[in-house]
C-alpha cells in the first residue's frame, strides 16, 4: 500500500447519524485516503425535560460507534499515527464532571475509555428554545444570532426549566470538545473558535466569550471551555488508544461544516454546494474580512469561522434533499390512501424521469417546509398554477428549480460574481442523484460546475492535521 511504512494522520468525525475516521498518508502527490470506516450511532434519545421539542443523543452509543470504527481500521497503521484531528456536529452540548468523565478499560484492540458521568448530547436539532424564549435572552455581542439547538441557548434553558441539572455537571463542551478532552486529560475543556462561534454569547473578533453579559444573567461561567484557535493543538492522548501511541498529539476540535468545505475547497474562487438532507452554498471571504459587530437576524447568510482567521459566507438552508423526501412520502401516502402500493425507491425514480421529460414549468414552487432560520414564520407555497403545470414532471421540476432559487434568492449570482467565484464544487447525495437538480443548478447559476467532490468531515480534520505536522 502507498505510503504504508510512513506515519499516518487519523481523522475522525462526530456526526449526527454516523461516525467516521479516515486514515490519510503522506505520497510523494500528497496525501491520500488510506483507509476509512463509518458506522451508524443509532443514539438518538427522548428528553425528559424538553418532551417532543427535544432531540437528544446518548453519548455511550456515540462513543460505542467510534470504538467500533477504530476497532475496523487495520491496526498496523494506527500504531504509525501521528496526529490526531477530530471535528463533529456544532452547536450543540454535552455536560459532564471533570474528574468522572470516562473511565479507561481494555478491549480487543488495547485501551479504550467509556463515557461515565456525562449527560446526553443536546444537538443542533433541538427545539425546546421558542421564539418567545430566545426573545426573553440578553442581546449578544457577537455577529451571529443565538437559535434554538445553541449550547449557550440550551444552558439558559435549564437555567430556568431545570436548574438542578446543571448542579450535577462541571463542565461542557460540543460532543467532539468530549472526546478530545477525554483522550488528553484535560483538567478544563479547550474548544475552538469555529465551535465557540456556533454556542453563540462568543465575540470571534477578541476570541472571547461575552461574560459581562452573561454574568448579568445569572450564566453559569464556569462552564464555557477555554478557546482556542483551529488548527492548534489541544494535547497528547494520555493512553495508547486502540493502538494509537500514547503521546500522539491531538487537535483542537474542529468544526464539521469548516472541515467539510476544506476537504474540497482548494481556490478562493470557487464555491461549495452543497445538497443533501439540508443545503449550503459557501464562498470564502476575502483575507483580512471581519463580520458585522452585532447580530443580523434577519440577514440569510451567516459568516463562519474558518481557518487563519479568514471567515465563510454561508447560506445554510434547512431545505434540500429533505423537501424531496416529503414529497416523495406524501405522493406515496396518497397511492396508498388509493389502496395501491408502489415503494419509495420506485416513486423517486418515476418522478425524475418525468421531470427530465420536461425542459421547463411555469408553476412556480417556493419549498421551504422546514421554515429558514432568518425567516422562520416563512413557509411552503405554490403560484403559478395552470392547467398544462399539473402534471407530475413539471411539478418535480418545479419543486426541484425552487430548492435552487432558494438557495440563489439566499446568496444571489450577483453576489457570488462580485466575490470573484469562478466555478462551483457541487456535492453531496441528493445533488449526486438527482439530474433535474443539476441541469438546474447549471440553469440558475452562470459559471461552471463541477460535480462528485467528496465532502468530507473527516477527512478534513485530518487534512487540517496533515498541513500542520
Amino acid at each position: 500500500m502507498a505510503g504504508s511504512e510512513a506515519s499516518c494522520v487519523l481523522g475522525i468525525d462526530l456526526g449526527t447519524t454516523s461516525v467516521k475516521a479516515a486514515l490519510l498518508v503522506g505520497t510523494e502527490r500528497g496525501h491520500v485516503v488510506a483507509e476509512s470506516c463509518s458506522r451508524e450511532t443509532q443514539a438518538h434519545t427522548s428528553s425528559l425535560e424538553a418532551g417532543p421539542q427535544g432531540m437528544e443523543q446518548n453519548v455511550r452509543r456515540i462513543i460505542t460507534a467510534l470504538n467500533e470504527c477504530l476497532a475496523a481500521l487495520p491496526q498496523q497503521q494506527l500504531q504509525r499515527v501521528s496526529h490526531i484531528g477530530i471535528s463533529g456536529q456544532m452547536h450543540g452540548i454535552v455536560f459532564w464532571k471533570r474528574d468522572q468523565g470516562c473511565r479507561w478499560t481494555e478491549c480487543g484492540t488495547g485501551p479504550t475509555f467509556e463515557p461515565e458521568e456525562v449527560s446526553h448530547l443536546v444537538t443542533w436539532q433541538d427545539g425546546r428554545c421558542s421564539p418567545a424564549f430566545l426573545a426573553s435572552l440578553p442581546l449578544p455581542q457577537s455577529h451571529i444570532s443565538v437559535a434554538t439547538g445553541f449550547g449557550c441557548a440550551t444552558v439558559y434553558w435549564y437555567l430556568k426549566k431545570s436548574p438542578d441539572f446543571l448542579k450535577s455537571y462541571d463542565a461542557a463542551g460540543t460532543i467532539h470538545d468530549y472526546v478530545v478532552a477525554m483522550l488528553c486529560d484535560l483538567k478544563k475543556p479547550l474548544m475552538s473558535v469555529q465551535n465557540a462561534a456556533s454556542w453563540g454569547y462568543f465575540n470571534a473578533k477578541t476570541k472571547s466569550w461575552n461574560t459581562d453579559v452573561l454574568k448579568k444573567s445569572g450564566f453559569p461561567l464556569h462552564l464555557l471551555p477555554e478557546v482556542g484557535d483551529p488548527g492548534s493543538i489541544a494535547g497528547r492522548t494520555v493512553c495508547a488508544w486502540h493502538g494509537i501511541p500514547k503521546g500522539t498529539e491531538v487537535g483542537i476540535a474542529l468544526g464539521d461544516f469548516q472541515c467539510s468545505v476544506y476537504s474540497c475547497l482548494t481556490e478562493r474562487t470557487d464555491a461549495v454546494l452543497n445538497i443533501s438532507t439540508s443545503a449550503q452554498l459557501t464562498i470564502s471571504m476575502p483575507p483580512g474580512f471581519q463580520p458585522p459587530e452585532t447580530p443580523e437576524p434577519s440577514s440569510a447568510v451567516t459568516y463562519f469561522p474558518y481557518f487563519n482567521g479568514d471567515y465563510l459566507a454561508v447560506a445554510a438552508s434547512l431545505n434540500g434533499g429533505n423537501v424531496l423526501a416529503t414529497f416523495v412520502d406524501m405522493v406515496s401516502q396518497w397511492i396508498e390512501d388509493l389502496g395501491l402500493q408502489v415503494q419509495e425507491s420506485a416513486i423517486y425514480a418515476k418522478i425524475i424521469k418525468a421531470a427530465l421529460a420536461q425542459d421547463d414549468s411555469k408553476l412556480s414552487i417556493h419549498p421551504t417546509i422546514f421554515g429558514e432560520r432568518h425567516v422562520p414564520e416563512q413557509l411552503a407555497s405554490v403560484t403559478s398554477i395552470a392547467v398544462s403545470e399539473l402534471s407530475l414532471g413539471h411539478v418535480t421540476r418545479a419543486l426541484c428549480r425552487g430548492i435552487i432559487e432558494n438557495l440563489s434568492s439566499m446568496l444571489p449570482v450577483q453576489r457570488l460574481m462580485e466575490t470573484g467565484v469562478s466555478r462551483i464544487l457541487g456535492s453531496g447525495s441528493a445533488l449526486a442523484r438527482n439530474e433535474v437538480l443539476r441541469q438546474e443548478v447549471e440553469r440558475i447559476f452562470p459559471f461552471p460546475v463541477v460535480y462528485g467532490k467528496d465532502v468530507d468531515a473527516a477527512v478534513g480534520a485530518a487534512m487540517v492535521m496533515f498541513h500542520r505536522k
